[in-house]
């Protein structure tokens, strides 16, 4: 898996490479974020997650390749490009003493061509309608989240570039700014988020993109990956037979005992075949059931790594 299907791609990254020295942060990176989607971004902490989105907001320049938004090479293109982009990176910064409505007023004045109207707009689509006048020094760290939303929206951006949007949040907090996310994309945006929180971005986005050590290791829609992780547990009365049995069948990807039973990693509508094919070498089953998957399990078999 290492495109993703789309009519349409905003955000491309073609050979992007970015070395400090002897190191090297990002390596021939190549990203396809199609239009309309949540791309969620992913990898173990120092895999260049942070650096790529310099890259692609154009904060800090490639060692090689380049960044494509929306068709523009970045490198001659990039003010056109970030005019059709808002962002939102970790460690934000806001006017602590000034109310909600006047750090908007602010950063609108650097946008340009956004009217009062429009902030107000943007803050009920945010859900801080009600707190627009509030000092932003009393603002919890999810509303401060939604704010750095709203700015990013002033200019109604068709792309979203958001670098751990959910870091510090509690669990209501997450949940209401995935489900604005969803709403985003669903009005037509197109979103693209990097975080570690894997089952928040199992449901909030469409596609994934993981990378580790600067390299990216594959990328696709969410249920694709969670169709390779399939598989079913068993119990049966000859288990040495049933793996040979089993791993005799060339669509299972693999079988391993596990506390009494057996994981057979075979897609799930093909159940009755395994029951079949065992039960044609004397071997029967006592128990069969679907085994949960997610994408923090793809997300360690492919990396190795700890889902933090």
């Amino acid at each position: 898996m290492t495109s993703v299907q789309s009519t349409e791609v905003v955000l491309r990254t073609v050979g992007l490479a970015k070395n400090y020295g002897r190191f090297s942060a990002v390596k021939d990176l190549a990203l396809e974020v199609p239009r309309g989607r949540v791309y969620g971004f992913l990898g173990p902490n120092g895999a260049g997650k942070s650096t790529t989105i310099a890259m692609v907001l154009g904060l800090i320049a490639p060692t090689e390749g380049h960044v494509e938004v929306f068709g523009l090479d970045t490198r001659e293109h990039l003010a056109e490009a970030l005019y059709r982009t808002g962002a939102i990176l970790e460690g934000q910064a806001y006017y602590p003493l000034l109310s909600a409505y006047d750090n908007l007023r602010v950063w609108a004045a650097i946008n340009g061509n956004v009217t009062m109207q429009r902030i107000d707009e943007v803050l009920e689509l945010v859900g801080l309608g009600g707190r627009k006048n509030d000092k932003v020094n009393t603002f919890s760290q999810g509303m401060k989240q939604r704010l750095g939303l709203a700015g990013a929206l002033l200019h109604d951006p068709e792309l979203l570039v958001l670098d751990e949007p959910t870091n510090g949040l509690d669990p209501a907090g997450i949940r209401e700014f995935r489900e604005l996310i969803r709403q985003l994309a669903a009005a037509g945006k197109t979103v693209f988020v990097s975080s570690h929180l894997l089952g928040e971005v199992q449901l909030m986005c469409d596609d994934v993109g993981i990378v580790k050590n600067g390299l990216l290791i594959t990328q696709g829609s969410v249920a694709d990956m969670l169709r390779q992780g399939e598989a079913l547990e068993m119990r049966v009365t000859d288990a040495t037979r049933a793996i040979e049995v089993l791993q005799a069948i060339d669509w299972v990807r693999g079988v391993t005992p596990s506390e009494g039973h057996l994981v057979v990693e075979a897609p799930l509508e093909r159940a009755a075949e395994l029951s079949k094919a065992l039960a044609d070498n004397q071997v029967y089953l006592s128990e069969l059931r679907p085994r949960d998957s997610s994408l923090e399990d793809f997300f360690l078999e492919v990396t190795g790594e700890d889902a933090d």
